[in-house]
């Protein structure tokens, strides 16, 4: 046990900017709703990060994609391909627009939903895809894309975890015909609770903004043509996001130092294992992920969770495979969904501390009680 013992998070936000500044300039604005200028700014700012004509803002990423559903016309009994491997919100937001969920595997190389198995799920109901960029790491959305092109399918990017992630060179939010990203408190860029939709099509931009609004018409005040949804994100979040976004370059390399320690000091530890990168893929620093082979390592993973968490430092496994999970497991089960891959990782993976406040000592730290529960 270290002497200057505090515990380690898993993550915690860098809010070593301007975001205190730029808050209390909304205050002093008293533009503290879903107006002002920061609002402007930080569509215009994410645009230009995620490659797109447009941003919208909302208020959780969550909501970007039931957004990006209504606006696609999802109606109760569409399905839509997902990955089991993911966050929940995934899935919810297909079942609050009335549709299902249908659960594909993973691919072993990205973890990113399998382009090669998608034909065989696809039915007549079946109206399109969403890809997410799974801890980080782009899915392979020029085979996805090509998939959904052939049977005239959309395509849905859940970036929520991918900040900045390139992906043959092109960055995440800009890889499908709607991207969605999250901004919660564990993620690279945050404002406590956010989130945004970016996209190219000025008629879907348009439905979008309408639909986030209460159904309101832009051009006439008051007048709601459709019903819609109080989806929008403040003023003052936003003044936090520019922050954030002013010092994307600083938080990044922050966050890439943490990863680098994290591979120079596991490395070599025998069944720890780390998340595969793609040739074509440049992922986002958001939580640094390692699995455990049981026969290699001697301990299960939630063994050494456990050994972690006896010793100060947080950890997270990865995600209950959604297809497991009471809302979706008799529907999955009737559709005899096989997913090893998923199961697999889901059970051998967790994520360790990431996040800019950690120093070299609390690395040597966290990486000399895994090496140490192995022996």
């Amino acid at each position: 046990m270290r002497k200057d013992f505090r515990e380690i998070a898993l993550a915690a936000p860098d809010l070593k900017g301007k975001e205190e500044e730029y808050v209390v300039q909304a205050i002093r604005s008293t533009w503290i709703s879903s107006t002002g200028e920061f609002i402007n700014r930080f569509e215009k700012e994410f645009s230009g990060m995620a490659g797109t004509a447009q941003t919208v803002a909302v208020c959780n990423g969550t909501v970007a994609l039931h957004l990006a559903l209504l606006a696609l016309d999802v109606r109760p009994g569409d399905e839509v391909l997902v990955p089991s491997l993911t966050y929940i919100a995934t899935a919810n937001a297909v079942r609050y627009v009335g549709a299902e969920p249908v659960f594909v595997d993973v691919d072993p190389e990205n973890w990113c939903i399998d382009p090669k198995l998608l034909e065989a799920s696809i039915t007549r109901k079946t109206k399109g895809i969403i890809a997410v960029d799974l801890y980080g790491h782009p899915a392979d959305m020029d085979a996805i894309n090509h998939i959904a092109a052939i049977h005239g399918l959309w395509v849905v990017e859940d970036a929520a975890e991918a900040h900045t992630a390139l992906y043959k060179n092109r960055p995440t939010g800009s890889l499908a015909k709607i991207g969605a990203f999250s901004f919660f408190g564990n993620k690279i860029f945050t404002c406590g609770e956010g989130g945004a939709l970016t996209l190219n099509d000025p008629g879907l931009t348009l439905r979008i903004r309408t639909l986030r609004g209460q159904g309101m018409d832009p051009d006439r005040r008051y007048y709601f043509p459709v019903t819609g949804y109080n989806f929008r994100l403040t003023n003052v979040a936003c003044a936090m996001l520019c922050a954030q976004i002013e010092r994307k370059d600083e938080i990044l390399a922050k966050r890439r130092n943490v990863f680098s320690g994290y591979r120079e000091r596991l490395n070599n530890i025998p069944g720890i294992g780390f998340q595969p990168v793609a040739s074509w893929a440049v992922p986002a620093p958001w939580l640094f992920c390692v699995t455990v082979d049981y026969a290699q390592y001697g301990h299960s993973r939630d063994k050494l969770m456990a050994y972690l968490k006896e010793n100060g430092v947080d950890s997270r496994p990865f995600f209950i495979p959604l297809h497991t999970l009471p809302p979706f497991r008799q529907e999955s089960m009737q559709r005899k969904e096989m997913l090893p891959v998923t199961e697999r990782l889901a059970a051998a993976g967790f994520n360790l501390p990431t996040h800019a406040d950690l120093t070299e000592s609390d690395l040597d730290y966290i990486c000399a009680i895994i090496r140490e529960f192995a022996s």
